[in-house]
């Protein structure tokens, strides 16, 4: 699958005006293939030129086997695992980031009737003490919960039509 171009992101960002925002999220999900279970985490980079001029996205999918660590209702481990993956990407970009307005953005419900909700104060404590940036979580997480899901789809049916060709 497809991955993030860290240097091509980082001249981008680097060649934008300072006006320019930034938002980080990922959403992560499960897969059954015929191989066992998998979760695909998609990372999301939304560059917002000038705060009002359209945008470009990079992302990538990352397919990782999952182990079965997770209660279905309570998706801990998948779940802080996203985040690990979306702080990662914060750090590989730091430098670029330091004088904009930058904002993560997780896949995460706070309501206590949605399971992702189990990690909520672990997922916001850690983005916070590794980016020192304070998350937005739904329904404010747009990077996470659109942008992400939308590129997992567009990166999906691009791979289905390498295979394909």
């Amino acid at each position: 699958m497809k991955k993030i171009n860290i240097d091509e992101v980082r001249e981008f960002i680097a060649a934008q005006s300072m006006e320019t925002k930034i938002y980080i999220g990922g959403d992560s999900e499960r897969v059954h293939l015929k191989e066992g279970l998998f979760v695909d985490y998609t990372l999301a980079i939304v560059v917002h030129i000038d705060g009002n001029h359209g945008a470009k996205v990079f992302g990538e999918v990352q397919r990782e086997k999952d182990h079965g660590y997770d209660n279905v209702e309570k998706p801990r481990f998948r779940l802080m695992n996203e985040v690990y993956k979306i702080a990662e990407l914060y750090l590989a970009l730091h430098d670029v980031l330091e004088t904009r307005e930058v904002e993560v953005h997780l896949d995460i419900n706070p309501s206590q009737m949605h399971g992702s909700s189990c990690v909520i104060n672990e997922a916001v404590g850690y983005i916070k003490g590794v980016c020192n940036v304070v998350p937005m979580v739904k329904p404010r997480a747009f990077a996470a919960s659109y942008a992400a899901d939308r590129l997992k789809e567009i990166l999906s049916t691009q791979q289905l039509y390498k295979i394909a060709a």
